[in-house]
């Protein structure tokens, strides 16, 4: 029984693992908000609105703050910088889109004002205008907190 049981089962949890066709990331968990999470992003002493994702990632980043990041431009589309240390990490080869945060190399964060194709750790997305991101991200350097 226990055996026609798992057979039965099995391809439901396969489907936990399916790939959305329309950005090519795994389906981890639904948005929620800065308050859900209790986390605030903060770059140049603004705060911005944030939805985080619900993943394990997010909720490491939320047990380390706070934390002050000194990033910067890369390849006009995007503002990089260390948390300083590793966190735990699912990178997937995605397509990211202004206003994407992500975990590259278990260590790094990246904030998008432009797109890039790159085996990430999506955090969350935030809530801005293709013009108000560039507006602020588009810089030599910003400071980036997380309280």
């Amino acid at each position: 029984m226990k055996k026609i049981l798992i057979i039965l089962l099995f391809p439901l949890l396969l489907s936990s693992c399916i790939k959305s066709k329309d950005n090519n990331t795994a389906i981890i968990s639904e948005n929620i908000t800065s308050e859900e999470i209790n986390m605030k992003l903060i770059i140049d002493n603004k705060e911005i609105e944030v939805s985080w994702l619900n993943n394990a990632s997010v909720k490491a980043l939320n047990e380390i703050k706070p934390i002050e990041i000194n990033m910067n431009r890369y390849s006009n589309f995007e503002q990089v910088g260390s948390i300083g240390r590793s966190i735990i990490s699912n990178d997937t080869n995605i397509t990211t889109n202004p206003g994407d945060i992500v975990l590259y190399n278990s260590s790094n964060l990246v904030v998008f004002y432009g797109s890039n194709n790159w085996d990430y750790t999506k955090l969350g997305h935030i809530n801005l205008s293709n013009e108000k991101l560039k507006e602020l991200l588009d810089k030599s350097s910003i400071i980036l907190k997380i309280e």
